[in-house]
């Protein structure tokens, strides 16, 4: 008996990783069926995969669906059905969950699982093994079910076998993974849907998290995306989960979402002490269009968790949601200048979706919300938001998406926004204006490479400083702005390190290259005395620095991005190794032969250049 368990994913990347079916997988392993696992990405020909799905012959295919791969996942279905009627297709999830009666209408499921899926389709497993009946049991909902309960939730997560750990995800395949925690939300949102059904948190025990955390750490595991929807709402056992994960995982890279009333300053300095970023659930800083969603806010205490943050030195970034019952295209933008005005790394702006079984779509006419009653279930308008406003608000979170986030511009922000007396989002509106006429208004930040963003951010400070009362400042703000690109450029450049075991006393002759991380950078003032300041006060340092100029060379060493000020003779050497011209350095620079060869062993040691000749290079992931 085979079964074939699917995940859709909406795009390769490092949280491809089908982690509902493999704990559908670990939880039947002894069901006497044989279970695989298949993935697909949004966008592949649905034919093709259905005549994937199909080549093993399967008695059934089940599929996990989300609100965003239900279409997709529809087509696949249909397909296999039209080929295959004998193959028994069945889906769960929580889009099925919300809405079982509307995917069993379609008439292409036999079957939908409600609820957690690892009860009910381990008999569903047992079931098929014995040829018994399956409809009656508990969770699945078939055309005709009278009752659409799910059934109770798992009180012992352990009792699900962990899927790393009894190998049914391969850690390689992917650059990144997921981890689930616990299961569950003590929290009330009317948009989400984490809430609904048994209210409450159920946490995996902290033994079997160690031994998936030694599992990572042994296989080389980059980074991990947390999947708890408030991580940090068990304090105590919070900061038992981030202390071991400093003792046991230090170089992998974690992913929390965090709610801020439980930060304290010893989290936020546990937070600091391992390589992580925290999601915080902002949405909107209006406390009674909050209220209307079953949200609670505290401005002061919100300021005063993520001041905990900012001084610690913890990287955090928001939510914010646009179209909010209640909210307005001005009160959103708001809570775009609240947002950015705590510093936070990124900032993720959405559309609100009205997803069906949450309380908001129960209430959402009454609200006068217009939506979209099919996935993804985006807000049209509201009696407060029109079309228009939802259009411009969809251009503000595009270019924050741009500018700011994958601009890497929270260490500079705020201060050219004081010199130029603008808010954050009237500066993104002029922006999203001036994107609008040099790319068009379909542009989003997936078009651009990293290059291509720092290229925009460029020319738009160029425009924006161009008036006469703001012109005198831009050497100092494309110095602030271009610093920080390369800090970030070097920061994410794939790291490797080369083992010199020994360098003749003269390398002038051997060949070199510069490390993928290494950047070399001209700059119109003093980059240590831009550095030395400190929060960029842009009016002051206009007024205390001068344009002496400066050159440098920023690169990783080990685990830090260094940053190394040069004499213009070196750094001429460094862009003639970069450029591969010949060898002849004394001539391009001016330097004499011991100044050429004790720069160039500097330069190794230091990791900026390869000595290719004489160097064993080992790749670190």
């Amino acid at each position: 008996m085979l079964i074939n368990l699917v995940s859709v994913h909406p795009s390769p990347s490092p949280q491809s990783i089908p982690l509902a079916t493999a704990f559908l997988k670990a939880y039947a392993l002894n069901s006497g069926a044989t279970i695989t696992l298949a993935d697909f990405f949004i966008g592949q020909e649905a034919v093709a995969c259905a005549e994937k799905l199909a080549e093993p012959f399967p008695d059934s295919v089940g599929f996990s669906m989300y609100v965003w791969n239900r279409n997709f996942i529809s087509l696949i279905a249909a397909e296999l059905r039209r080929c295959h009627p004998s193959i028994k297709l069945f889906c769960g999830g929580p889009e099925v969950t919300a809405a079982p009666l509307s995917v069993i209408d379609t008439g292409i499921f036999d079957f939908v699982i409600v609820g957690e899926g690892e009860v009910p389709f381990l008999s569903y497993c047992q079931a098929l093994a014995s040829e018994e009946n399956y409809s009656e049991i508990p969770g699945i909902v078939h055309a005709g079910s009278v009752g659409l309960q799910p059934p109770s939730p798992l009180r012992d997560l352990d009792s699900i076998p962990s899927p790393y750990l009894v190998n049914i995800i391969d850690t390689h395949a992917n650059p990144g993974i997921l981890w689930q925690l616990s299961r569950g939300c003590s929290f009330t949102c009317d948009f989400c849907f984490d809430s609904r059904g048994v209210h409450g948190v159920r946490y995996f025990s902290l033994e079997r998290l160690r031994s998936e955390l030694q599992y990572f750490a042994a296989n080389a595991v980059s980074q991990i995306f947390v999947l708890d929807s408030t991580f940090n709402l068990n304090q105590k056992r919070a900061k038992q989960i981030l202390r071991m994960i400093k003792q046991i995982a230090p170089d992998i890279h974690f992913h929390f979402e965090v709610r801020n009333e439980f930060i304290d300053r010893e989290m936020a300095v546990l937070f600091s002490e391992i390589t992580c970023s925290l999601q915080i659930g902002l949405q909107s800083s209006d406390r009674e269009v909050l209220k209307l969603v079953g949200r609670t806010f505290d401005k002061a205490d919100f300021s005063t968790k993520v001041g905990l943050l900012n001084e610690c030195g913890a990287v955090f970034g928001f939510d914010l949601i646009y179209g909010l019952p209640g909210d307005t295209l001005s009160g959103f933008c708001h809570s775009i200048d609240y947002a950015l005005s705590l510093y936070p790394n990124h900032l993720d702006i959405f559309p609100l979706a009205v997803l069906p079984g949450t309380k908001l779509a129960s209430r959402g006419k009454s609200l006068d919300i217009q939506w979209d009653l099919h996935p993804p279930y985006i807000v049209q308008e509201t009696g407060n938001f029109s079309k228009t406003d939802m259009l411009s608000a969809a251009e503000l979170a595009n270019a924050s998406d741009i500018f700011y986030t994958r601009g890497k511009a929270v260490a500079w922000f705020n201060a050219i926004l004081r010199v130029l007396n603008l808010k954050p989002a009237s500066f993104l509106r002029k922006f999203a204006d001036w994107l609008a006429t040099k790319k068009g208004n379909a542009a989003t930040e997936s078009d651009f490479t990293d290059e291509g963003i720092w290229d925009l951010q460029r020319h738009f400070l160029k425009e924006i400083f161009n008036g006469k009362k703001y012109k005198r400042y831009l050497p100092l703000v494309l110095d602030l702005a271009q610093y920080h690109h390369l800090y970030a450029a070097t920061l994410l450049a794939p790291c490797k390190l080369n083992i010199v075991d020994h360098l003749p006393v003269d390398i002038r002759s051997a060949s070199f290259m510069l490390y993928p991380a290494t950047r070399i950078a001209h700059f119109c003032y003093d980059i240590d005395e831009l550095l030395d300041c400190g929060e960029p006060q842009i009016l002051r340092m206009y007024e205390h620095l001068v344009q002496s100029g400066s050159q440098a060379v920023i690169y990783q060493n080990g685990a830090s991005v260094c940053t190394e000020s040069l004499a213009l003779p070196y750094i001429r050497l460094l862009e003639q190794i970069h450029e591969n011209i010949n060898h002849d350095y004394h001539s391009q620079t001016g330097l004499s032969n011991e100044e050429i060869n004790t720069f160039l062993h500097f330069a190794v040691q230091e990791g900026i250049i390869e000595c290719c000749e004489f160097s064993k290079e080992v790749a670190i992931h």
